[in-house]
């Protein structure tokens, strides 16, 4: 029973003061007038008469003549002022089509996963090079990219790789010694998985 009551003082919390400024953003829009001021039982035999600005020299002058601004019209010019920042609202119409296309694009974009997931990859075997990456090293990802594609899919993952040493005619010509930049290593893709 704590709990509830607990959970109940919280969302009267919460809801308080949306209620409350929904409840005052109905009443501007009705066009309801409240009072500034309320008094209590019959009006007086003689009302009192308005101090005008004549009478008073060191009073200012109303700004819109005879109209005196109160909270209630300062509030009114606020929440005018904060509507046209608002963006405008779109009509049912609008939001349905909005939804609609969402729902469509979401829905290619889980029939795309789902292709992924129940088309099992396939384990392809060839010969595709590796090039040289940015580091100097071998990108064997292209080559099994490229293994891939030869057979008709998209992408691969390399599975195994193979190296060789290729070297230039001169290095077999009998006598010539042998220099480091005669011979250089090539990496192969020699089996991908594919999708």
């Amino acid at each position: 029973m704590t709990n509830f009551l607990a959970l109940d003082r919280s969302i009267a919390r919460r809801c308080a003061l949306p209620l409350g400024l929904a409840l005052w953003i109905q009443a501007m829009a009705v066009g309801a007038v409240w009072p500034q001021s309320v008094t209590d039982g019959p009006p007086p035999a003689n009302p009192p008469v308005p101090v005008t600005s004549e009478q008073r020299p060191d009073a200012p002058s109303p700004p819109n003549g005879d109209s005196k601004p109160g909270l209630i019209e300062e509030m009114g010019k606020l929440l005018e002022k904060s509507m046209s920042v608002l963006p405008p609202l779109k009509s049912p119409s609008e939001t349905l089509e909005d939804l609609s296309t969402r729902a469509k694009d979401t829905t290619k974009d889980v029939g795309d996963g789902l292709t992924r997931l129940t088309t099992p990859p396939l384990v392809v075997t060839g010969r595709a090079a590796c090039p040289l990456a940015p580091n100097r090293g071998p990108d064997c990802k292209a080559g099994a990219d490229r293994l891939c594609q030869s057979k008709g899919y998209k992408e691969g993952k390399s599975l195994d790789t193979d190296a060789a040493e290729k070297c230039s005619a001169k290095v077999y010509l009998p006598g010539h010694k042998r220099e480091p930049g005669d011979c250089r290593i090539e990496n192969f893709v020699t089996r991908a998985l594919c999708q």
